[in-house]
């Protein structure tokens, strides 16, 4: 059982514009094992940490507000973590992806973590670029953050739900394919993995 989970409304400054699109969320996945002539699930990961040089873009600190002494709450460095996001979630994609064995070709979806349209879009069209592909997929990215907003560790499993069950227009997945899951968080920490819907 894998659980993603947050109450960002907790520590989030009403004062600070940074905080306007966090939003509260859960969702949780059971992973099992099952028996398969054709490889299926989790086909391959890549995990990232760069705790030592970037642990801080992501703090905790007061409230933009002077008159509000006593609390503290979630603070980014938004351009220095957009740059961070940009160099390395899309390599990481990439490698999960090489390590699949798989071209991009058939990545019929990129998940990736609802932090920031304009960075999420960066992204993935970066990782398209990786591969020489200037034009990518026209429904290869699906996002929920105009409607959920950044709900955090908790974006992914709410994703994947919705699509599961057909309530994000355009994206279906369907039995045999194959997507992208990728995130980046505090830390700070990427991570990406190619997972194939069992048929």
């Amino acid at each position: 059982l894998v659980i993603g989970s947050e109450t960002l409304s907790r520590i989030s400054d009403p004062h600070d514009r940074d905080s306007m699109i966090y939003s509260d969320g859960a969702g949780a996945v059971v992973l099992s094992a099952v028996e398969s002539e054709t490889p299926v699930g989790i086909l391959s990961h890549v995990t990232r940490t760069d705790a030592l040089e970037h642990a801080y873009l992501l703090r905790m600190a007061g409230s933009y507000n002077p008159e509000d002494k006593r609390n503290v709450y979630l603070k980014m460095n938004g351009r220095k973590l957009y740059e961070y996001a940009l160099k390395t979630v899309p390599a990481a994609i990439k490698m999960a992806i090489d390590k699949s064995g798989l071209p991009i070709t058939h990545i019929e979806r990129i998940l990736i973590h609802q932090a920031n349209e304009k960075m999420d879009d960066a992204i993935v069209n970066r990782l398209y670029e990786l591969y020489g592909i200037t034009e990518r997929p026209e429904f290869s990215m699906p996002m929920t953050i105009s409607w959920l907003g950044n709900n955090s560790v908790a974006t992914l499993p709410i994703l994947y739900d919705l699509i599961v069950h057909k309530e994000v227009d355009n994206h279906r997945l369907n039995p045999g394919d194959h997507f992208a899951f990728a995130s980046v968080g505090a830390g700070m920490h990427v991570n990406a993995m190619v997972y194939r819907v069992p048929e």
